[in-house]
């Protein structure tokens, strides 16, 4: 099955005591967190005089917000003492101009934290967006300096991961958690204290119940937990399920297996429903019980608020601020909770990014490499051993020698190296043994990129991007002009049907293109060829995906193509190779047979059987 795909669970609002927060399920943990938090730091450096502005600025934004309630805590008093006094002296009255004062204090200290928290917010989000950038940009040179077994050995997907979903986590964590925590902590400090000055025994009282929550917070997460980590697995299975037969829907319709399908699927989705239902349900249940205790709590600060108030210990004014003052003090604690967990999953996803960028390094290029630009051809394999892992060879020990211009077909059985042959000689691999030489020099003397600048290649699977026709083509050159491409395409017979099509060359292909058979793209791989101009050519199957119509015009662009170039043809159909100047065949990474078609047959050997197979076969279809 293909690896099934999972989505995050949206967070679900609820509320602790006295006040709002976000409740998450724990998420995956980092294995090594202080180290993945000193290399995270380490990005951040560059920009620590605006995280400085930053932090200041939040501690600014939290301070002016927490001096609010008590002031309006005074208002309030004011306006009680002027009701108050009212019914003992008709003279008495509110005195307004005090209350009015108050409010426009605290416009001004709401306005400041406002335009605190906009700075902070600007600031932060262009850090965050700058780290972002730099973790893609360091992990797309990274991948140009991996060698190839790392991707074979690694799922695409993976890897594309951690380029967006992973660096995206830790954008959206240094965006928004890292000013919360500041915020919160500065929050919960400043409120405590505002708490413990109009009353300690108040304060006691709201701190006793925040244990009674947090205790059932932990008692409905440990339940529902199991259920979340069931729910992501079920998921997985469903989502795994849709993208598998999306994929193959035409091979599912061709067997008739809608009905085989279906009933996977709803069981996997039964499962689903039943573990998601028991999930929801504990977690909504959160809220109702943290209200009612939060409820009881409000009511034992009311009622012990107006004991003291009645003995004139505090003013009534400060009776509401404290209420105020509990509200701001849990909420910040609850997102502090939450944060924990975010900058574990953050943790997690940077050290995925870290760990991708720790993957070891391809053998560096040499300190003075070779001009590779005037070389004639001539290719040597000399005692070649190869293996993807060194435990397991996959060419023995492979030697020949090759003249500039000859054109040489490797044929064998599904294994036996061919392709490999020709990825070691352009260095996507490096040899475990031996020496592979090009014009007598040992090709790790010359830069790859030098080196694959004088290949020109076709394979099999016929890969073109979101460009148009001409643009595609273009790939082989990019300084090509509009005349070579033609020139190029008429070679490979695409411009016999190019302007057929809307547009012409100009026509943007996609994978949604539909007037375009596999056959053409293949042609058009084969244009960019040309327009390649190379030294040597290499052939993997580049007519597996024509008819015979269309194989026939390319074998004679491909023979004008091949003069005077060093050619590696690889090929299963042997009736394509018969004019090559040397056949080498292989099995189990070794060269067994070589020579002309003519001498290879007149052998008798494992060429022989291998070509009256297929032509057996041939026949018979």
């Amino acid at each position: 099955m293909s690896e099934k795909q999972t989505m995050n669970r949206s967070s679900k609002q609820s509320q602790p005591v006295f006040g709002g927060g976000r409740m998450m399920m724990p998420g995956a943990k980092a294995k090594d967190l202080k180290g993945t938090y000193r290399r995270l730091i380490d990005y951040l450096k560059a920009y620590r005089g605006r995280i400085i502005v930053v932090i200041l600025f939040a501690i600014g934004s939290a301070t002016f917000g927490i001096y609010g309630p008590k002031m309006l805590g005074n208002a309030t008093t004011k306006i009680y003492e002027g009701v108050m006094g009212k019914l003992t002296n008709p003279n008495a009255g509110i005195d307004f101009s005090y209350v009015g004062g108050i409010l426009m204090t605290l416009i001004a200290l709401y306005g400041l934290s406002a335009l605190f928290s906009y700075i902070q917010g600007y600031i932060m989000s262009g850090v965050s967006m700058k780290i972002s950038y730099k973790m893609r940009k360091d992990i797309s040179e990274k991948i140009n300096r991996i060698p190839l077994s790392y991707f074979d050995s690694t799922n695409h997907g993976e890897i594309l991961s951690r380029i967006t979903n992973d660096v995206d986590t830790v954008s959206q964590t240094l965006n928004q958690s890292m000013t919360q925590i500041i915020t919160s902590f500065t929050t919960v400090v400043g409120v405590l204290i505002m708490m413990i000055s109009i009353s300690g025994l108040m304060t006691l009282v709201a701190l006793a119940i925040i244990p009674i929550s947090m205790f059932l917070v932990m008692l409905i997460v440990k339940q529902s937990q199991k259920f979340f980590k069931e729910q992501q697995k079920l998921l997985g299975n469903v989502n795994g399920h849709i993208e598998e037969m999306y994929s193959g829907h035409v091979i599912v319709k061709a067997f008739n297996g809608e009905d085989k399908s279906i009933e996977t699927f709803d069981a996997y989705n039964n499962d689903l429903y039943k573990t998601s239902w028991k999930a929801q349900f504990l977690s909504s249940i959160m809220m109702p019980m943290i209200n009612i205790v939060g409820n009881i709590g409000y009511v034992a600060v009311c009622v012990l608020g107006g004991a003291l108030a009645a003995k004139k210990t505090i003013a009534v004014g400060d009776i509401q601020a404290f209420i105020q003052y509990v509200r701001n003090f849990t909420q910040p604690i609850s997102q502090l909770a939450n944060i924990s967990n975010v900058l574990q999953q953050t943790a997690a996803a940077a050290e995925r990014v870290f760990e991708f960028l720790d993957v070891e390094e391809q053998v560096l290029e040499t300190g003075e490499p070779l001009d590779a630009s005037k070389i004639k051809g001539e290719v040597e394999f000399k005692n070649v051993q190869f293996g993807y892992k060194k435990d397991q060879m996959v060419i023995n020990d492979f030697s020949i020698k090759i003249k500039p211009g000859q054109k040489v077909a490797i044929v064998g059985p599904t294994g036996a190296g061919k392709t490999t042959m020709v990825k070691l000689l352009m260095r996507f691999y490096d040899i475990n043994a031996g020496e592979i030489k090009l014009d007598g020099k040992n090709i790790k003397d010359f830069s790859r990129f030098d080196l694959r600048r004088q290949f020109g290649m076709v394979l099999q699977d016929a890969w073109l991007y979101n460009a148009s026709i001409k643009d595609n083509i273009r790939y082989g050159n990019h300084e090509a002009s509009d005349e070579d491409i033609i020139n190029a395409a008429k070679a490979a017979h695409v411009d016999s049907f190019v302007h057929m099509l809307p547009n012409g060359y100009d026509m943007i292909l996609n994978e949604e293109t539909s007037n375009i058979s596999q056959g053409q793209k293949q042609l058009i791989t084969i244009a960019r060829a040309f327009l390649t101009n190379p030294k040597l050519l290499i052939l993997d199957e580049a007519t597996s995906s024509v008819d015979t119509r269309t194989e026939v015009q390319i074998q004679e662009a491909m023979k004008r193509l091949m003069e005077n170039r060093t050619s590696f043809i690889i090929a299963h159909r042997l009736s394509t190779i018969r004019d090559a100047d040397l056949i080498l065949v292989m099995n189990h990474g070794d060269i067994i047979e070589q020579g002309t078609h003519i001498d290879l047959l007149n052998q008798n050997g494992f060429y022989t059987e291998l070509y009256n197979s297929q032509f057996d076969t041939e026949k018979v279809s």
